[in-house]
């Protein structure tokens, strides 16, 4: 509806929208024309709005339009406007809107004040060497650590907005120079068409925009570091931030990206190399140990050297469960101490973490419930789960699947299982790039950052798993030249 020019009118009307107890209507006068700036209270600044806006204001004496108003108004960004959904908008984003007697429009001001936390070291990307800042709440802060560490006119932001009733701000950031523009556009049409009252977290957009919604591997990965953003759009991904979550997507995702930690290429090329074979390792053992433990106890018993099955022998004496039972069970357990340490108050669940899992497996083995090898299976699987924190949501749930599997169909059913779930992950694809790249489908070019990790000097192309416009990172005949 179109601003009529008769204040009272207008700024009724908008009241009447606006029907909060923090929405703030203060009256003032433009020369000898009576004015209105509507604004939230709770996050917008108001004592720059009194001195930036209203105080210039009032010291007007030119020609009264929306134009020449927001031209006095002493702040750098501001918006002009003739309808009243555009001035709700407006303030509700935060944005003061100033309306005067007698004019067909109005403007707004970015005058936003949201309080956010201040920028820390993130929880999960922890490293020794290399940056320690991580992203917050707020959307501006996270886009202005990408620009600060990207300093090109090739970085583009694209500002969306999604959600009916919270109209959530969304970035897509992207290096235009470098990403590919089918990529960007695909991702950005996906955002715009998303039909939802309240995007709370970026969680949402990626389980609304990834093709397989219902797959339990993931078709985006996350982030909350700048350095790891950073480092992702300048091979050709593409990034999205949400307003109100510390957690970056990036796309398209391949699943060795998991297992690539940023202190990798902060430290020495060997130790690099033998903490991300150690991580494949553990995450292989994490899953698959259980499993083998019990298809061996059930249906394999020669698999295991005889001094080894004969302390499964005497340790599994008057247990009352099947292996397979008490295996699940104390997954079961193990998965509802972790759920615990992580719902309750940070001290008591470090207790219930330490004490708490010390007494029940002492006491279940000295009860004779369970054994002594299956706790130690279990905790050596729970301790290995966890060196690439990324994985455990999909690796947990595929480790109770196979320990049911091995437990109903021993070792042949645990091998048909692992070729079910590559042959699935073979056909899984994140925004049209095989997840499983570079190895299936194999690119040689890119095997020097998966598996093996080659000195950063032979990382001078990025990886061709996926388009972007230059592969050229930088040039070894100009550092050959530079040497000499």
């Amino acid at each position: 509806m179109k601003i009529t020019g008769n204040l009272q009118k207008d700024a009724d009307r908008v009241n009447k929208i606006l029907s909060s107890d923090d929405i703030i209507t203060f009256f003032f006068y433009v020369s000898d024309r009576k004015a209105a700036v509507i604004y939230v209270d709770s996050i917008s600044d108001k004592n720059a709005l009194g001195e930036y806006v209203i105080r210039p204001l009032s010291r007007f004496n030119g020609v009264f339009s929306p134009e020449t108003l927001a031209c006095a108004a002493e702040v750098t960004s501001v918006t002009t406007g003739e309808d009243t959904d555009g001035l709700v908008k407006e303030v509700l984003s935060g944005n003061p809107a100033v309306m005067v007697d007698g004019i067909k429009g109005f403007f707004s001001c970015d005058l936003k004040k949201f309080e956010a936390r201040a920028v820390s070291e993130p929880p999960l990307q922890t490293v020794i060497k290399g940056p320690r800042e991580g992203f917050n709440e707020s959307i501006k802060t996270n886009v202005s650590l990408l620009r600060r560490r990207i300093r090109s006119e090739n970085l583009k932001i694209k500002n969306l907005t999604v959600g009916r009733i919270s109209r959530t701000a969304v970035s897509v950031v992207y290096v235009s120079s470098v990403a590919d523009d089918g990529l960007v556009k695909d991702i950005t049409d996906r955002i715009e068409s998303i039909d939802i009252d309240n995007v709370p977290d970026s969680s949402y957009i990626a389980k609304l925009i990834c093709p397989h919604e219902a797959s339990i591997f993931k078709q985006m990965n996350t982030a909350e570091k700048p350095d790891v953003v950073t480092a992702r759009i300048m091979e050709g991904r593409v990034a999205v931030i949400v307003d109100g979550s510390p957690i970056v997507l990036t796309a398209p995702y391949l699943i060795i990206e998991d297992f690539q930690n940023p202190e990798d290429y902060y430290a020495t090329t060997f130790r690099a190399l033998l903490t991300r074979w150690i991580r494949f390792a553990a995450v292989s053992v994490a899953v698959l140990l259980p499993a083998f433990y019990v298809a061996s106890e059930l249906f394999h018993l020669q698999f295991l050297p005889l001094n080894f099955l004969l302390t499964i022998i005497n340790s599994i004496k008057g247990i009352p469960m099947a292996p397979g039972f008490e295996m699940f069970f104390v997954l079961i357990i193990f998965e509802v101490l972790n759920e615990a340490s992580t719902r309750m108050p940070k001290y008591a669940g470090m207790a219930l973490s330490v004490v708490g899992a010390l007494v029940l497996g002492e006491t279940a083995v000295h009860a004779g419930i369970v054994s002594t090898p299956a706790i130690l299976i279990m905790s050596l699987s729970a301790i290995s789960l966890y060196t690439v924190p990324e994985t455990v949501e999909t690796m947990s749930l595929i480790r109770i699947v196979m320990l049911i599997i091995a437990g109903a169909a021993g070792g042949y059913g645990i091998i048909l299982t692992i070729i079910f779930i590559l042959a699935y992950l073979c056909s899984l694809e994140s925004f049209g790039v095989p997840i499983l790249s570079p190895y299936a489908p194999n690119v040689p070019a890119d095997h020097k950052d998966a598996l093996y990790v080659a000195p950063l000097s032979e990382m001078n192309t990025r990886p061709l798993s996926f388009k972007q416009k230059n592969k050229w990172r930088f040039s070894l005949a100009k550092n050959a030249e530079k040497k000499d």
